[in-house]
């Protein structure tokens, strides 16, 4: 079983980092006995002044002095927890700052026995050091040392985490034992009867539940996931199955394909042979039966010229007239002079048929010749009557023209061809004037119509400039309305806040704070708080020095050798304060220069000294602050003013500079270039002059337009001079309208000339008179208002560097006051630590003296036992009395400097507040400035906007005005030019068909159709006698043609007769040829076979080729199909999924059969391990409550209470999770004790359940750490609890390894279990002179 020997501690808490300290553990107890704050347990010191200084200085948090006790020490070494509290190790490890120090090394080194009886040490090593704004702790390395079977001395380093693990093993316990059985902390030693959900997690960690359950749900979950994992891989096997069911019949399909594939090669081969042997059949056949069908050509053409002759024959031996016997050669000898004969005759038949072919073209070409000759005389004959017909109307027709048009004298009708055509010269003249008239109307009013198109187009560019000048100013305008939106619901925001805020009742709120902080701070001052801590510690001190001197003269009879061991430890101990003390004197003479106003005072006045000294630099620090407050505000204010003077100055330059800018750029839009706002005067006067000289201009020509513009109508109408009123000819009117007209034309150009020259002046006027208010606001600008702001600004600015000035000097005082308060405030802190040196050296030095005496006067007599320990008693008890009065004193004033720190927290939330709103109303005046300045911008934009559209109205009516003007001109020209027009369009028709008369008149005098006339009459009678002659003649030349042409015809009867024979004889001798030679060809037929004998043969081989082919291609076709078959199934066979799968399912097969083995193993594991830790359960509950209640009764003195028990129930069906809760008996009840116990009854509920619980699981380990247990705990219940660990030490006064550890205050009770035959000696922790902690073993007296 483990045991502990031996600790040792160095700078851990208050022990010494510099010295180690080292305690032995014995058996069966060991005995820890000190005062609070000695160094068994953590005790925190709370310095005022500290805090008072900390507050000061604005730093939330407490100084705190913090040491750690021997339990933790334990607890730390096994189990590798710190303890609670603890800041993650900075309050566990000796500060740093208190040695005056940046790092401290701490080490703890913890001998022990392990389960199996093996020495084992093991060595913990921690730093904290001090970091430039924190403190860093680090767990610096852990050493296991043992040794081996050999005997050999280990070393080993472990990570702290392994050395965590490897202890508690070694111990044969728990952690969760460790931490709440064996060591528990005294701020956890209730935890049985703490909420029940950590009373729960602290029972589940000692039975190790928690981790029995997680194995049973991972357990649990194991199974479940291996019943997927099984589900899977059956899915996985029946997949495989699948898949090996495939392969194995693509196999098959494979094997079939082949054989199959091989019986068709076998076929194909024979159907090639007979292929081959028809193929050569046929071409045998098909080489005979050509060439018989050769001879069937040669026949059926022999045939059908044999068939031609024939006809022919028949046809010529029809036609004979009379067959001929004679031979042949008396045929062609009669031939031969028959032609000679008929030659003669022929020649002389062509002579007289030649002859009459002449006159019978003679007498047809005169006979045309009268008819011609007719024909052309009446038709000249009709031409000539419509000639003349044409001549009457034209001499009506211009007589019509001549009377209509008024174009001059006329002579009488009807008129000559000369007399014609010089009238009708005069008409065409007539109708070139009329078209260049129309010609020199379409161009002028063409003229007029662009110069005032022109004028309109001006008017409409410039309109259109003006207008997209003002939609720009509608977007700035948007944009403008837009920041000013965002500004409105700033500031709506800031007001919103700044309304929840009531800057009045914060004023009040402040000023009340202000009076209650220095209400409070009087307060404390009155209640002197440090004068009645002194008086009352230094009573208790002078308490402590008698009950010390019972204490030695209590000791004096044990042995006088420990006089000499304290006397020197009690001399060590005043050294050490000495150089303390020396120190800090060291430290305060750093502060001389300061104290020149302040006279460094003595150890005994120095506190008091320096309190007044930090009172008077604190009160005149205030004064200095609430000026330079003052001083800041002044200066705050003049800053504002400044601020609201610079932005008036800015948006004055800026309004003037918009204005400039307005005034340039519509100078610039002018397109007066050179000009800018300084000589806009001049430029107006010049404008000016301009538009009244172009005004009068137009004027002038307006009326010379109106005077001469009727000018042409009159003469139209009058015919005579509408000035003089002479009358005019026709030629004198034409020349005058022609002029009149000249002269419209080009003053009206120059008139629209002078319009377009006078709008644009007039134009120029009006927009530069608009831009005159502007000027005048831009120069009263300049002139007046700006210089007398910049005048304000200037004095503002002076006055503005006084008062900065003056903050300026306030602020260095304030600054160096600061900096005398900040060292006084200094001096605060180690003043409580100097006079408690005081106090301690002259206490050490009064035990000096006194065991000097008490040395020198050895040998008198002394009081009996009795007699000191009532005594004692007694002074313990006024002690007691005094550290309670001390200690109320003590949480009163830090109640009150808590309350006095609360309210100047709160006064100072309350000034940052008010500063918030101070910043939140300075927002408001910042958004209501933009929302000013973007006003006027908006102001100037609409102000632009507004010219703007001033500037279009003019331009407006102007372009309206022209265009109306343009369309009234069109018309009204349009209407003169088509009446005009329509004048020149009906003379024209009227002239266009005089000259088409004249022109008929002019083309037959020009053709001389009537000398034509005169000529066909007389070759008409020539031809007609020629005529007669010629007829005579023919008439005796056709007599004489028909004799010889009788003659003739009987000559050819003869030849023909002859020729026919000779014929007829040749064709039939070709027909008998022709006939023999068909008979010979068919007998060459006969002989060979026969075409349709051999067709038929053909016809045969060709289908049974065809047959075999088909055959041969359904073979390679089938054979293709198998072979590409067993392709794509060898293909499909080397996919992944086929690859190994007959391995591939065997192994499968193998692993869900495993697999379910498993999972059936898994079930049974988690049944017989969920039943055996039931039984578990229930035993250790049963052996834990028998104990309690035996602990119970023997330990408590009360008569409420029977007994006490644990009782633990199931949560929920089918769960291993317990819930535990403490119960009490109470006659027939049965209680729950949480809530319903004393303070003591629950210190000893608790002790019990650890002592129970220690029995019940520490089979291998017999250590039990008691922490102050009797806290709360009442005389007779101690001294109870006392019989009960005696009884339990005398029960197990046999057993080697029992060990129990007791640390307490209480003297009493470390009387009553302190007996020589349970330990020889205990230990004292007490603090030195440097308030470290230190322990002496001392002797037990029975």
């Amino acid at each position: 079983m483990s045991t502990v020997d031996k600790m040792l501690i160095k700078g851990i808490r208050s022990f010494d980092p510099d010295n180690k300290h080292v305690i032995t553990f014995f058996k069966p107890l060991t005995l820890i006995v000190g005062p609070n704050g000695a160094g068994k347990t953590v005790t925190t010191h709370h310095s005022l002044t500290q805090f008072i200084h900390s507050f000061i200085q604005s730093i939330d948090r407490l100084i705190g002095f913090v040491s750690q006790t021997i339990i933790e020490c334990l607890k730390l070494s096994c189990t590798g927890e710190l303890p609670p509290n603890a800041r993650s190790g900075h309050s566990f490890i000796h500060d740093p700052k208190v040695k005056g120090e940046t790092e401290t090394k701490g080490q703890i080194k913890l001998r022990f026995k392990t389960a199996a009886g093996k020495d084992v040490v093991c060595i913990r090593s921690f730093q904290l050091t001090q970091k430039a704004s924190k403190m860093e702790y680090k767990a610096i390395e852990s050493i296991f040392q043992s040794s081996d079977v050999w005997g050999h001395f280990l070393i080993l380093f472990y990570r702290c985490a392994d050395m965590d693990r490897e202890i508690p093993a070694l111990m044969g316990v728990s952690k969760a034992v460790l931490e709440n059985v064996i060591f528990a902390h005294q701020d956890d030693a209730n935890w049985p009867l703490q909420d029940p959900a950590t009373l729960k997690k602290k029972f589940d960690d000692i039975f190790s539940a928690t981790r029995y359950t997680k194995a049973l749900e991972v357990i649990k979950k194991l199974h479940k996931d291996q019943a997927q994992e099984i589900k899977s891989y059956k899915l996985k096997l029946e997949h495989l199955q699948t898949l090996k069911d495939a392969a194995y019949k693509l196999r098959e399909n494979i094997a079939e394909d082949q054989a199959k594939t091989e019986s068709l090669k076998g076929q194909i081969l024979e159907l090639e042979k007979n292929i081959q042997k028809v193929e050569t059949k046929i071409q045998q056949a098909e080489t005979t039966l050509k060439d018989l069908r050769g001879l069937q050509d040669q026949i059926s053409t022999k045939t059908t010229t044999r068939s031609t002759l024939f006809k022919l024959q028949q046809a010529q031996y029809a036609a004979l007239a009379e067959e001929n016997e004679d031979t042949d050669e008396e045929l062609k000898e009669w031939q031969t002079k028959f032609e000679e004969r008929i030659a003669l005759l022929v020649s002389k038949i062509s002579k007289l048929e030649r002859e009459m072919n002449d006159m019978e073209t003679k007498s047809s070409f005169l006979s045309h010749t009268i008819k011609d000759t007719t024909r052309e005389i009446g038709k000249l004959q009709h031409e000539a009557d419509a000639n003349m017909s044409l001549k009457h109307d034209r001499d009506t027709a211009i007589q019509r023209l001549f009377v209509k048009h008024n174009l001059g004298f006329l002579p009488t009708i009807p008129f000559s061809d000369d007399i014609a055509l010089n009238l009708t010269n005069r008409v065409k003249s007539r109708l070139t004037d009329l078209e260049k008239d129309l010609n020199d109307k379409k161009k002028s009013n063409e003229i007029e119509l662009n110069a005032l198109w022109a004028s309109y187009v001006a008017a409409n560019d410039r309109y259109s400039e003006v207008e997209a000048q003002k939609q720009a100013k509608a977007v700035m305008k948007a944009g403008f309305l837009k920041r000013i939106k965002d500004k409105e619901d700033e500031r709506d925001l800031a007001e919103h806040q700044l309304s929840n805020l009531n800057l009045l009742h914060i004023d009040e709120r402040e000023k009340n704070l202000q009076i209650e902080v220095e209400k409070k701070t009087l307060q404390i001052a009155e209640r002197d708080f440090e004068s009645n801590i002194q008086q009352k510690r230094t009573e208790l001190f002078h308490l402590e020095q008698k009950i010390k001197s019972l204490y030695r003269e209590k000791d004096v009879m044990a042995s006088d050798s420990e006089y000499r061991v304290k006397l020197d430890l009690k001399k060590g101990e005043l050294e050490s304060r000495k150089k303390k003390h020396k120190k800090m004197q060291a430290n305060f003479s750093l502060f001389l220069p300061f104290f020149s106003k302040f006279w460094l005072p003595s150890d005994k006045d120095l506190k008091k000294e320096i309190t007044q000294a930090l009172g008077k630099v604190r009160k005149e620090y205030e004064d200095l602050n609430s000026k330079s407050v003052e001083a800041e505000k002044e200066v705050k204010v003049n800053q504002l003013k400044i601020q609201d003077a610079q932005n008036s100055l800015s948006k004055l330059q800026k309004d003037m500079d918009a204005r400039r800018r307005f005034v340039d750029s519509k100078l610039q839009s002018l397109e007066l270039h050179s000009s800018t706002i300084d000589s806009f005067p001049e430029v107006l006067l010049e404008v000016t002059n301009k538009r009244d000289d172009r005004k009068s201009k137009y004027n002038m020509a307006d009326g010379m337009r109106q005077m001469f513009e009727p000018f042409e109508k009159v003469a139209r109408a009058r015919h005579f001079c509408p000035c003089c009123e002479r009358p005019f000819t026709p030629e004198e009117e034409d020349e005058f309208v022609k002029k009149q007209r000249v002269k419209a034309t080009s003053s009206a150009e120059h008139l629209k000339v002078l319009a377009v020259q006078s709008t644009n002046a007039e134009s120029h006027f009006l927009q530069l008179d608009k831009l005159r208010i502007v000027h005048e606001e831009h120069l009263k600008l300049g002139k007046e208002t700006i210089p007398q702001v910049e005048k304000n600004l200037k004095e503002l600015n002076e006055d503005l560097d006084e008062k900065s000035q003056a903050l300026d000097d306030v602020v260095g005082v304030l600054a160096q006051i600061k900096s005398e308060k900040d060292l006084v405030e200094t001096l605060i802190q180690p003043l409580e630590t100097a006079d408690r040196l005081l106090l301690e050296m002259r206490g050490l030095q009064e035990e000096i003296d006194d065991l000097e005496s008490k040395l020198d006067a050895r040998g008198q007599g002394v009081r009996t036992m009795e007699e000191i320990q009532s005594q004692l008693s007694s002074l313990q008890s006024s002690r007691d009395t005094l550290n309670n009065d001390l200690q109320k004193l003590w949480e009163e004033q830090t109640y009150m400097n808590n309350d006095l720190s609360n309210i100047q927290m709160r006064w100072h939330s309350l000034r940052e507040e008010k500063s918030e709103a101070s910043n939140m109303l300075h927002k408001v005046k910042k958004a209501e400035e933009d929302l000013e300045r973007l006003a006027e911008d908006k102001e100037q934009v609409e102000l632009e906007e507004k010219h703007l559209v001033e500037a279009l109205v003019p331009l407006s009516k102007e372009k309206d005005k022209l265009l109306h003007d343009h369309k009234d001109l069109k018309f009204k020209l349009e209407r003169e030019f088509e009446e005009q027009a329509e004048l020149r369009r009906s003379y024209q028709q009227e002239v266009e068909t005089l000259f088409a008369i004249a022109s008929k008149i002019k083309e037959y005098k020009d053709s001389k159709k009537g000398e034509r006339l005169k000529e066909n009459q007389e070759k008409l009678s020539s031809s007609e006698s020629q005529l007669q002659s010629c007829e005579a003649k023919k008439q005796d030349l056709s007599i004489e043609l028909n004799k010889s042409k009788e003659l003739m015809r009987n000559q050819d009867q003869l030849k023909r007769n002859i020729d026919d024979n000779l014929n007829y004889r040749k064709t039939k001798a070709e027909v008998d040829e022709l006939t023999s030679e068909i008979e010979s060809l068919e007998d060459r037929i006969v002989k060979t076979g026969g075409v349709p004998t051999f067709e038929a043969d053909l016809k045969k081989y060709m289908q049974e080729k065809e047959r075999l082919r088909s055959e041969l291609d359904r073979c390679h076709g089938t054979l293709s199909v198998y072979q590409s078959n067993i392709s794509k199934h060898k293909l499909d066979l080397k996919q992944a999924q086929y690859n190994d799968i007959d391995k591939r399912y065997f192994n499968q097969l193998i692993q869900l059969k495993t697999t379910e083995m498993a999972n059936k193993d898994l079930d049974r594991y988690y049944n017989a391990l969920d039943k055996a830790l039931m039984r578990f359960h229930t035993m250790k509950m049963e052996e834990i409550n028998k104990i309690i209640r035996e602990l119970w009764q023997q330990t408590y003195r009360g008569q409420d209470i029977d007994y006490i028990s644990i009782h633990s129930a199931s949560e929920g069906a089918g769960t291993r999770s317990y819930s535990y809760r403490v119960l009490m008996q109470t006659g027939d009840a049965e209680l729950e004790m949480r809530g319903r116990c004393s303070a003591g009854q629950k210190v000893l509920a608790s002790l019990i359940i650890r002592l129970a619980l220690a029995e019940t699981f520490c089979l291998n380990c017999g250590i039990l750490a008691l922490d102050e247990p009797t806290t709360n705990l009442d005389g007779p219940n101690a001294e109870s609890l006392a019989a009960a660990l005696l009884r339990i030490m005398e029960d197990r006064k046999g057993q080697e390894n029992f060990q129990l550890i007791v640390i307490t205050h209480d003297e009493r009770f470390a009387q009553l279990i302190g007996q020589r035959q349970h330990a020889e000696r205990y230990y004292r922790v007490t603090k030195d002179e440097n308030q470290h902690s230190i322990i002496e073993s001392q002797e037990i007296f029975d």
